[in-house]
């Protein structure tokens, strides 16, 4: 297995992440309609030309955590069939007000498998910690009511899982497992 990691650009981060503009946090010129085109034309193109990979959806995975899970959800719902593996860690859906899981109703078709946690810890206010579980917990519905059942649709809300890499490292052999995994490609 081959993975790569993108960096950010620090600062942009957020820019360069949230493909829908966003009066919380205040941002209007948002770039991250722009990393789909980026992904499937020039880091995809580089890793085959570099690498020895297998082609093909079955093969692909895109992943990410926070606003990096956003957006890769954002990639997959505007490029579908390109990516047949996705792990969304945390993912930050409530930017934007929730534009994301709107336009997740959309979609059509879904990537192959998917693994989907969060943590009921992720912000260390009870409020705010239930609404990020809730967020999740519509968004697997969502993903459930498209047709993706148990053998496609990992779900895990890890009691006491705060929003941090310690907790995306804890759950990532479980992700790639369900992921890649030899029962992935029966």
């Amino acid at each position: 297995m081959l993975i790569v990691g993108l960096d950010n650009g620090g600062r942009e981060r957020s820019r360069e992440y949230m493909p829908h503009r966003s009066l919380h946090p205040m941002m209007l010129r948002v770039q991250g309609t722009r990393y789909p085109a980026f992904l499937f034309k020039e880091v995809m193109p580089f890793v085959a030309r570099n690498y020895r990979v297998t082609a093909g959806p079955e093969n692909t995975g895109l992943g990410g955590s926070s606003l990096g899970a956003l957006i890769a959800l954002y990639a997959v719902s505007v490029r579908p069939g390109v990516i047949g593996r996705l792990l969304l860690e945390s993912p930050s859906l409530w930017a934007s007000n929730r534009q994301m899981i709107r336009q997740s109703r959309q979609v059509k078709r879904w990537p192959e498998r998917i693994f989907l946690a969060t943590g009921t810890s992720e912000l260390g206010r009870k409020d705010r910690d239930q609404s990020v579980v809730d967020d999740v917990r519509e968004v697997a519905g969502i993903l459930r009511r498209s047709g993706l059942d148990d053998s496609r649709l990992k779900l895990m809300i890890e009691e006491g899982g705060t929003h941090h890499e310690s907790a995306w490292a804890r759950r990532f052999p479980e992700a790639v497992t369900f992921l890649f995994g030899r029962a992935a490609s029966s």
